[in-house]
C-alpha cells in the first residue's frame, strides 16, 4: 500500500524525479511560473510520464502547509525507502561509514546532515523512531536531493542497534565535547559509525555509554559547541581525508 506524502521545492522534486520517478504520483506547479527552471521541470516530468497539475499560488500554499515551496510540490510514495539496516550492510563492498543521529528534532539540521552524508559517501543514516524529526517535506527541501540518495533508517532501540554494529566489527564513535581524544588524533580508517547527539542536549547517557570511543572536535574560540549539522560535516570530512591519505 502506498504511503503518500507531499514534498516541495525544486531541488526535492527534481531529485525525486531523477532518482525515483516511479514513486512520483503527481506534480503541482504554480500556473504563473514560466521561467526556465519551471520549463525544465515540466519537460522532465513529461519524459518520465508523470502527471503535472497547474494550480494557483493559494492552493499551492495550502498544500505545502505554509512552507516555502518555490512554486512546485509533488505527491510521492514514501514506502519505497530502505527499511532495514541489514539491507545496506549485507550488500556493501566498501569499508562501512555510517552516521547515527541521536534524537535530532530540527528538520533543517537533519536536512543539512543528509547533505553532508551524501557529500562524504555515508552508506546510511540511522536514527531512533522516537524523539527524532524523521523525513518530511522541509527535510527533503533542505537536503537538496540527498534524502533520495542516502538511506535513512529508523530503529526502535538505538543502543541495541549500536551493539549490533559493534558485533559486525564497526567501531562506534561518539562526538562529545568532554572527550579526551581529539578528532585529528583519532584513526578513521576502519569500519566506522559516527554518533552525534541532538541540538543542545548532545548524546543521551545510554548512547554515550554504548559507544566504543568518544572524540571531540578541537575548539579554538569562545563557543562551547557547534550545530549538529556542522559537527557532522567536520567529522565526516576528517574521516574521508584520513582514508584518502
Amino acid at each position: 500500500m502506498a504511503d503518500l506524502r507531499l514534498i516541495h521545492g525544486f531541488h526535492a522534486v527534481t531529485a525525486r524525479l531523477r532518482q525515483r520517478s516511479d514513486s512520483v504520483h503527481e506534480i503541482y506547479v504554480q500556473a504563473d511560473r514560466r521561467d526556465q527552471r519551471a520549463r525544465d521541470l515540466l519537460k522532465q516530468a513529461e519524459q518520465q510520464g508523470v502527471r503535472v497539475i497547474m494550480v494557483d499560488g493559494k492552493r499551492l500554499d495550502g498544500l505545502a502547509g505554509g512552507n516555502r515551496h518555490q512554486g512546485v510540490a509533488a505527491r510521492v510514495d514514501a514506502s519505497q525507502r530502505v527499511q532495514h539496516l541489514e539491507d545496506v550492510l549485507d550488500t556493501l563492498e566498501d569499508v562501512p561509514l555510517l552516521l547515527v543521529l541521536d534524537g535530532v528534532t530540527d528538520p533543517h539540521n537533519l536536512g543539512a546532515c543528509l547533505r553532508s552524508a551524501d557529500a562524504f559517501g555515508v552508506h546510511a543514516v540511522i536514527a531512533p523512531k522516537d524523539r527524532a524529526v524523521g523525513i518530511n517535506a522541509t527535510v527533503e527541501k533542505v537536503a537538496c536531493g540527498a534524502a533520495e540518495t542516502v538511506p535513512y533508517i529508523t530503529v526502535t532501540n538505538l543502543a541495541r542497534t549500536l551493539k549490533e554494529l559493534q558485533e559486525r566489527g564497526i567501531w562506534v564513535v561518539g562526538a562529545a565535547g568532554e572527550a579526551t581524544t581529539s578528532l585529528n588524533e583519532f584513526r578513521h580508517t576502519g569500519p566506522l559509525a559516527w554518533v552525534l547527539g541532538a541540538e543542545g542536549e548532545g548524546l543521551r547517557r545510554l548512547t554515550r555509554e554504548t559507544c566504543d570511543e568518544l572524540v571531540k572536535i578541537p575548539m579554538m574560540g569562545s563557543v562551547e559547541s557547534l550545530n549538529v549539522s556542522v559537527s557532522t560535516g567536520i567529522c565526516l570530512f576528517e574521516t574521508r581525508r584520513q582514508r584518502a591519505a
